[in-house]
């Protein structure tokens, strides 16, 4: 008789302390030990849920906002990625987050970017959003491809992308192709009804388990002085299994949703369709993927201009 895997999915719907790092990094810890103590295997936070999305950019944003954004922008590694590490250790839980990463050559640009963190409490990696939606590239930076990256854990093969990189559909399909069994969606906080079926989409075509996540945001939960740009988000996050059907929640205000999921489900759900495999055509679609970072700055070698000085002057 086979045995297959079961394990616990969890969503962490909160609110951070919006524009504090150092607050948002004790609360993070304290949510990652709660979802620790249901079981889960893995838990996942909202896009930049530390310390917060960047609401003010759909406003009539200053910046005075966007300073203080950067300003508690999270670089990695550092001591806030430390106490993230520490804490998914102490819960035996891996733990992906959505943080506003800051450029630790720059220091002027911060990118949206999904962290990957063991129950070990090692750094798995990263994923930066390759295009920020709208407004949001007055804030973020572009990613590149080299954090399109499918991590094997113990449960299962997990990947993740940011809100409207599933509206994409080329960046899901290479996290598809190369096997990812769970999937974590990050968003805003459901503030219209496309993060559920986009998320729901995904499940199906991936056949894979998915923790649709977002965070809540109200007026009165951001700094007095940045209220008038401030609106309401519900949360709204869902759990959803490889057939795209909602097995946990959606859910509004702070909670932890927990969900029961088993690889049988996931074998069953690809058994009818992977894309990637039985389920393709090569011959007739392929998908390139430039998996190099990019590099602004690329010093020059000694070796390469040695000719050039060695050469005679009138065959220069």
């Amino acid at each position: 008789m086979t045995e297959y895997s079961e394990f616990k999915l969890a969503a962490i719907q909160a609110a951070p302390v919006y524009f504090d790092r150092e607050a948002s990094t004790q609360k993070a810890c304290e949510l990652i030990r709660k979802a620790g103590a249901t079981g889960a295997r893995i838990a996942a936070f909202s896009e930049t849920w530390l310390p917060g999305y960047p609401f003010f950019v759909w406003g009539a944003s200053t910046e005075e906002m966007a300073a203080e954004y950067i300003a508690n922008a999270v670089e990695v590694p550092s001591d806030t990625t430390d106490q993230l590490c520490d804490a998914a250790r102490t819960a035996n839980m891996d733990v992906v987050i959505g943080i506003a990463e800051r450029d630790g050559r720059t220091q002027g640009t911060v990118y949206c970017t999904l962290l990957f963190i063991s129950n070990e409490g090692e750094i798995l990696g990263r994923h930066r959003k390759l295009k920020p939606t709208n407004r949001e590239r007055t804030i973020w930076g572009e990613g590149d491809g080299s954090s399109l990256v499918v991590y094997e854990r113990p449960y299962g093969k997990i990947s993740g992308l940011n809100c409207w990189e599933h509206n994409m559909a080329l960046p899901g399909y290479a996290l598809m192709a190369l096997g990812t069994q769970i999937h974590i969606a990050t968003w805003p906080g459901g503030d219209d009804s496309r993060h559920e079926f986009l998320s729901r989409a995904f499940a199906s075509q991936a056949a894979a388990y998915v923790i649709d996540v977002g965070a809540t945001l109200a007026p009165d939960l951001v700094p007095e002085k940045y209220r008038e740009v401030a609106y309401e988000q519900l949360g709204e996050s869902c759990i959803i299994d490889p057939y795209g059907e909602i097995i946990a929640g959606p859910a509004e205000g702070e909670t932890i949703l927990v969900a029961d999921c088993s690889m049988k489900e996931i074998y069953k759900a690809k058994a009818w369709c992977d894309v990637a495999g039985h389920y393709s055509r090569p011959d007739v679609f392929q998908l390139h993927v430039n998996k190099e970072p990019r590099q602004q700055v690329v010093d020059a070698k000694v070796s390469d201009c040695e000719s050039d000085i060695s050469s005679d002057p009138e065959e220069v």
